[in-house]
């Protein structure tokens, strides 16, 4: 195994959880880095929002290998998510992970969930984690079940099942987004045999509670981008009130030296 993606492996493995901030451009992802992250994701919806298309609608795959490549010289380890990978074919999902590892990329976040409100076949979601494998088997796998998110009944039992099956494909952990509370964590890390990745929820358990919980990593989604879109709009909202605003954003000179960031 490659020594970055070898890097990645090891932080799911850490006394506290890998807190995994989600980037949608360069500025965020090197903002992250120079804050001391040893790993960024993306959020598909902020590269979706970006790029003036839906989120899960299987639009971003060439904004996405072009973010990869953007963010190929920055100091920080890169996992993508690829929402259900763009295709039912397995083959080419594989071939756009290949595509992703090529870069440099150390992980992908892989879902089961469709545009349409319903889940993959498992059998299908499990056939792309494992052609994922075959093709570039350094790369950490994520495989994301969404059994809260699209409101399956009895969503435990359902979301246990899938992990099992896309552990035995090969996937390297697993992501449960929507787990309503922290018995509901306890109960997936206790039935789940490999790294736990959860959704942070405002108001939810803290890094502490989860470590003790027994999760491995835990994602900040598209909260930071709805966030910075936010604070543009508290700013612009100042302007025009003549109020201050509510916090000083970078200098232009910070901003700036991002865009100079480079991996050592």
């Amino acid at each position: 195994m490659n020594a970055r993606c070898a890097a990645f492996h090891a932080l799911h493995r850490a006394a506290r959880p890998l807190l995994l901030p989600n980037a949608w451009d360069h500025a965020s992802a090197a903002a992250f880095a120079a804050r001391g992250y040893p790993a960024v994701g993306t959020t598909s919806l902020g590269v979706a929002a970006a790029a003036g298309v839906p989120d899960a609608a299987a639009a971003t795959r060439a904004e996405n290998l072009r973010l990869a490549r953007a963010l190929r010289p920055l100091p920080v380890l890169v996992t993508v998510d690829v929402e259900a990978g763009y295709a039912d074919d397995p083959a080419v999902v594989a071939g756009l992970a290949a595509e992703l590892a090529a870069l440099g990329v150390v992980g992908v976040n892989v879902e089961d969930g469709r545009a349409d409100g319903t889940l993959d076949p498992p059998e299908l979601a499990a056939a792309k984690v494992a052609a994922i494998k075959a093709a570039a088997p350094d790369l950490f796998v994520n495989a994301r079940t969404d059994p809260w998110w699209l409101g399956t009944p009895d969503p435990l039992p359902e979301a246990l099942r899938r992990a099992r099956a896309y552990l035995a494909a090969g996937a390297d952990g697993i992501f449960v987004p929507g787990a309503p509370d922290a018995a509901t964590v306890a109960a997936l890390v206790a039935g789940i045999d490999a790294p736990l990745n959860v959704l942070h929820r405002p108001g939810g358990p803290t890094l502490d509670q989860l470590r003790a919980l027994g999760v491995a990593r835990v994602s900040t989604g598209s909260l930071l981008f709805r966030a910075a879109l936010g604070a543009a709009l508290d700013a612009l909202d100042a302007v025009r009130s003549g109020a201050a605003p509510r916090a000083e954003p970078p200098s232009y000179a910070e901003v700036q030296g991002l865009s100079g960031a480079s991996r050592p």
